[in-house]
């Protein structure tokens, strides 16, 4: 009988290169200090199957089905849900690269996940997961994400990762980097949860109906990266300040929307910089003033979760290589 497994994938946060990475632009990427655990048990057993459960950031169940391992067909008691259905479809997907998963004879798999954040904070409930059970299965998490949920995969290497990187997708394939990127002004520094869960996928979507001229696209791919490559270099707030709104005033006009701060915080001191699919989720507030007057803004604007920098970026050094396959 094989021994209790166990693993675990950082969340997620784009400062730099939302959209525009999946087109090859540099990004910098923000692995967060809350995640997803992932554990598995295995069992004896004269009735082998699946059995999954996830538990929520406040210990409470919000996910539960179990699954024969022949094609990971739904066992009866369980009906079809969105959420039954997609984790289906990424055990399929395991079993393609892995022929071998979940093989075994007599045995019953229990598999627990545990999430460090709520669901609707859009810090990567499924990067997290695809990236747990790519290192279970011993498969890569690239292709496992591309093959099921596309993207750039610069969430993938913020899962491995544990403190910042830059990030790109080339034809090569994906490539990250550390970075050292803990800015003396992070203090000046917080995350502000709009309240609006954004759906990658839709987001995704939108971006490539937009149909940018070649020339078009690879200009803004070139600026893009410029910026990207200039903000760790950044050494006070308002050379910072400078680069993000240039990134958003560029992403805004080649989008064809509105900046954030234009529609909801047009009378706030200093910038609010948008983080991965505009509109929701997360974004990045800089603010010379100090944190009490700050949170207290926002909280007037009607958003309540307000995290310093600290609170919510580790500066750990240990990160995956560029181009390092991870396992």
């Amino acid at each position: 009988m094989r021994a209790g497994q166990s693993f675990y994938a950082h969340g997620k946060l784009l400062l730099s290169g939302e959209y525009v990475v999946l087109d090859g632009a540099k990004a910098l990427a923000l692995p967060t200090k809350f995640g997803q655990h992932l554990s598995v048990r295995y069992e004896k057993s004269y009735a082998p199957h699946l059995h999954w459960k996830g538990i929520d950031v406040e210990g409470k169940v919000w996910f539960e089905a179990a699954f024969e391992l022949w094609k990971f067909d739904l066992m009866d008691s369980y009906r079809e849900t969105p959420e039954n259905l997609y984790l289906q479809k990424l055990l399929r997907a395991v079993r393609e690269e892995n022929s071998h998963f979940l093989r075994e004879e007599e045995t019953t798999v229990k598999v627990t996940t545990r999430l460090e954040f709520p669901l609707e904070w859009g810090l990567g409930s499924s990067s997290t997961l695809i990236y747990n059970m790519a290192q279970w299965a011993y498969i890569s998490p690239f292709e496992l994400q591309f093959k099921t949920m596309g993207g750039s995969g610069h969430d993938i290497a913020c899962a491995h990762a544990s403190a910042p990187i830059l990030y790109e997708k080339n034809r090569e394939g994906p490539l990250w980097e550390p970075i050292s990127f803990r800015p003396p002004f992070s203090h000046k520094l917080y995350f502000v949860y709009l309240g609006n869960k954004q759906k990658t996928r839709e987001g995704i979507d939108y971006y490539r109906g937009l149909h940018f001229a070649p020339k078009e696209k690879a200009e803004l791919t070139l600026k893009i990266s410029a910026i990207t490559k200039e903000i760790p270099k950044a050494r006070d707030l308002t050379d910072f300040e400078f680069l993000l709104k240039g990134h958003e005033v560029l992403l805004s006009e080649s989008l064809k929307m509105k900046r954030v701060q234009e529609l909801r915080f047009p009378d706030y001191w200093g910038v609010v910089k948008s983080l991965g699919s505009w509109g929701g989720d997360f974004v990045l507030v800089t603010s010379e003033r100090g944190e009490e007057e700050t949170r207290r803004y926002f909280l007037d604007k009607g958003c309540p979760l307000f995290f310093r920098y600290d609170e919510m970026i580790g500066v750990s050094s240990e990160t995956g290589s560029g181009g390092e396959p991870i396992h």
